[in-house]
Formats: C-alpha cells, sequence, structure tokens
C-alpha cells in the first residue's frame, strides 16, 4: 500500500490484516462491477451487504455507500448500480475499484461495539474499545489502553466501558462472551507492536454475543514508519524465558513477571516463614494485599525487571512460582536497588544465587551502573551471598541494624549510601 503511493487500506484489505491475526471476519467478496456483486452474492446465498469499493472513501455510509439486507443477486444488481450513481456524484474525486459483497450478520442478539488502534502525539499507540455502530461518536462510549496487553488489562480496558455492563447479559439478553472480546484486544496490541507503519485501525462494527465477535467492517491507516520506537510501555520481553537448573538437577521456567501472576506471589508468601518474610520487606507481613501484590506484578518493563522462577508445565498441577529477583532503575539508570526472595521450603538449594547472577546479567545487558540493596544485619545468609557475588558493604549509622550492599557494573558516579 505504501509503494503504491496510498495510506488508506480498502476494506478488503483491512479485512485480510484481520484475519492474519486471527480476528474473525464475515464472509467477503469483491466485485468489479454491478454484474459481479450479484454473482457474488448468488455465490454467498441469503442476505448480502453491499458496499462500494473505494481507497478514497473510509466513511462509505455517509455518501451511500453500503446497503443492506438485500435478499437476491437482482436487488444487488440494481443497488450496485444506484450506489455508483451516487458515489460518483458525491465524490467524483474518489477513485472506485468496484463493490465489496458480504453476508448479512445475526445481530439481534449482539452488541455492537468498536475496537481499534489510535496514534497519540504523547503516548504513541493506544488501543480502544467501546460502543460501535453508525451512533459511535454520539455515544462517546470508549476505554483507552496502552499497548501491550494481556487478558487482565483487556477485561480491565472493557470493565471501563458504559456498555460493559450491557455486555454482562441482562432479561432475555445472553452475557457476551467477554474473553473473546478480551482476546480481541490482545491480537490488535500484538498487530500494533509487530507491524510499526500501522497507525489507525478501526472495527466498526464488531459484533459481540454469547458465540464470540465477528469484524463486519474495518479501516486501516499506515505511514512509513519512524526511525525510533514509539510505544510508551515496553512489551513483554518474552525471548528471556528459559529453563534453568540449580544443583540437584531441578529445572524451573525463568521467566520475566506478568500481571497475571499477582495469585501465585500471593501464594508464594504464603509458603515463607514469618521470619524469611520479615527479613525481606523489614516488616512482619501476613498476606500480600491486592495493591501491593499488583505493585510487584504490573511493572514497567523498561525501568525494572523481575524475574520469577515457575515450575516448567511439563511438571503438572497448577503453577508455582518458587522464587523472585527484581531490580528498579533510576531514569539514567545509573542505578538500581534489587530485591530477592525465595519460598522458605527450597532455601539452601542455590535458587537465590542463580537468580542473582541472572539479573546482575541482565542490569549489564540493559547499560545499569551500579545495583545496590539494603540488608538487614541479622540476614547473614544474604550478606554472605552478596559478598561472593561481588558485592562490597557499607554501614549506615543512622540505620545500625541495616546495611547496604552494592556493586559496581560499569564505571561511573558512585553509588550514594
Amino acid at each position: 500500500v505504501l509503494e503504491a503511493g496510498r495510506h488508506w487500506l480498502t476494506e478488503a484489505e483491512a479485512k485480510e490484516v484481520l484475519t492474519a491475526y486471527d480476528i474473525p471476519v464475515v464472509e467477503t467478496r469483491r466485485a468489479g462491477d454491478p454484474e459481479e456483486a450479484a454473482a457474488a452474492a448468488a455465490a454467498i446465498g441469503g442476505p448480502v451487504a453491499l458496499k462500494i469499493l473505494s481507497p478514497d472513501i473510509t466513511h462509505k455510509t455517509d455518501i451511500g455507500g453500503v446497503r443492506l439486507d438485500l435478499k437476491s443477486p437482482d436487488a444487488v444488481r440494481r443497488a450496485a448500480g444506484e450506489m455508483l450513481e451516487t458515489v460518483r456524484h458525491l465524490r467524483p474525486d474518489a477513485a472506485i475499484e468496484g463493490f465489496t459483497v458480504q453476508q448479512m450478520a445475526e445481530t439481534d442478539k449482539a452488541h455492537e461495539l468498536i475496537a481499534g488502534i489510535a496514534d497519540d502525539p504523547v503516548f504513541g499507540p493506544v488501543l480502544l474499545i467501546g460502543a460501535g455502530g453508525t451512533a459511535v461518536e454520539v455515544l462517546q462510549d470508549k476505554a483507552i489502553g496502552l499497548p501491550p496487553l494481556n487478558m487482565v488489562l483487556a477485561r480491565e480496558m472493557i470493565g471501563r466501558t458504559r456498555i460493559s455492563r450491557l455486555l454482562r447479559g441482562y432479561r432475555a439478553q445472553p452475557a457476551a462472551d467477554i474473553d473473546a472480546i478480551a482476546l480481541t484486544l490482545i491480537k490488535l496490541s500484538k498487530l500494533v507492536v509487530q507491524c510499526r507503519d500501522l497507525v489507525e485501525l478501526d472495527i466498526n462494527p464488531l459484533l459481540a454475543s454469547e458465540s464470540g465477535v465477528l469484524a463486519l467492517d474495518a479501516r486501516i491507516r499506515v505511514r512509513k514508519p519512524p526511525p525510533h520506537g514509539r510505544l510508551a510501555i515496553r512489551p513483554y520481553p518474552q525471548a528471556m524465558e528459559k529453563t534453568v537448573e540449580i544443583a540437584d538437577g531441578q529445572r524451573f521456567l525463568l521467566r520475566p513477571i506478568r500481571p497475571e501472576d499477582e495469585p501465585l506471589l500471593q501464594d508464594m508468601l504464603a509458603h515463607c516463614t514469618p521470619d524469611d518474610i520479615r527479613l525481606r520487606f523489614f516488616t512482619p507481613l501476613k498476606q500480600l494485599t491486592h495493591e501491593v501484590a499488583a505493585r510487584l506484578s504490573q511493572i514497567d518493563y523498561d525501568r525494572e525487571m523481575a524475574l520469577v522462577a515457575e515450575a516448567p508445565e511439563s511438571d503438572g498441577g497448577a503453577p508455582t512460582i518458587w522464587g523472585v529477583v527484581r531490580i528498579a532503575a533510576d531514569p539514567d539508570r545509573e542505578r538500581a536497588e534489587y530485591g530477592v526472595m525465595v519460598r522458605s521450603d527450597i532455601k539452601g538449594r542455590g535458587l537465590g544465587q542463580l537468580l542473582m547472577r541472572e539479573i546482575l546479567t541482565y542490569a549489564r545487558a540493559r547499560g545499569i551502573g551500579a545495583i545496590f540493596g539494603e540488608v538487614l544485619r541479622e540476614n547473614v545468609t544474604m550478606l554472605r551471598m552478596a559478598k561472593e557475588l561481588g558485592f562490597t558493604r557499607s554501614d549506615n549509622p543512622d540505620e545500625p541494624g541495616v546495611v547496604r550492599v552494592s556493586i559496581r557494573l560499569r564505571n561511573g558516579p558512585a553509588v550514594s549510601a
């Protein structure tokens, strides 16, 4: 499209993109003239919708470029001829490539949504979901989110719309498949992360019912991609996932933390002794509250990193986090503070040291100048491990019970006490 000097994809091209990302689209055929449109309608069978096909027309309804519920090929042929006359009169400058003919979808039990991508001058690409249809500008019911998304964040976005209350079902109206809507948002999130030349995308309407979602219409705008990154949030670094092994042969999946790990963090704390919890958090804790667990699991991968050691899926059973190590860097990456914790029932087997070595390797690769941490003086295990890893220690006269440990990773300003 860019090579052809265009910026808008045709509806047929836009639907090819959606199909490539496994977003369900209504059956659509392309026709060059009214006769071909009638033949396409006969091949589809049943009532069809007829739309003008032009790279210069994005809002087809406004100029009579859409006819719905045409029940026969003859009706399609007549409607196509009339549509050509109307569109050529109202938009003589537009290049007409023909028509699209698509199967009419069942809408009685479906909600009309809009889902899409927009480009914000400050935050870059943003995702949106809300009430759709021809009255979308009047309803003004949209929720905005930043890519990348996962199921937790996508469902939260949907929950911020007014139409979400209708999606839950009422009276004789069954509940819509919320997971299918959320998954569509995740696919759009993946699309905008992978396709840097995509600027704008609208799916309107996106039909949502108890049986799933179906895209009836779509439009996409593209431009030459910028030379620099444009995402406000660094995507989940999936390339960092790998299998590791401690000295006794037990294997773990080492991966960055995800927002959906919140309950796994709470479960991990439940398997730690009160003394181990106090040594890590400097205060007694009975459990991680939702607010704390969410803060620890929903991180900015650009300035923070948390690696979790999880039992591999091949081991069966419910997912379990056995250990976590994290760093949080200042904006200029001169220094970062670390924290590490393993479940009490696996202490002493080398998992903590393995996690520390992995986070130090990551910090060096990210160009962080130094790593430091605050350790209770009585935490002799952590102090000994820090010394073995090359950390130096310094005492703080204002907090006699706390020792600061630090390690230089590259040349730069000293780490302040």
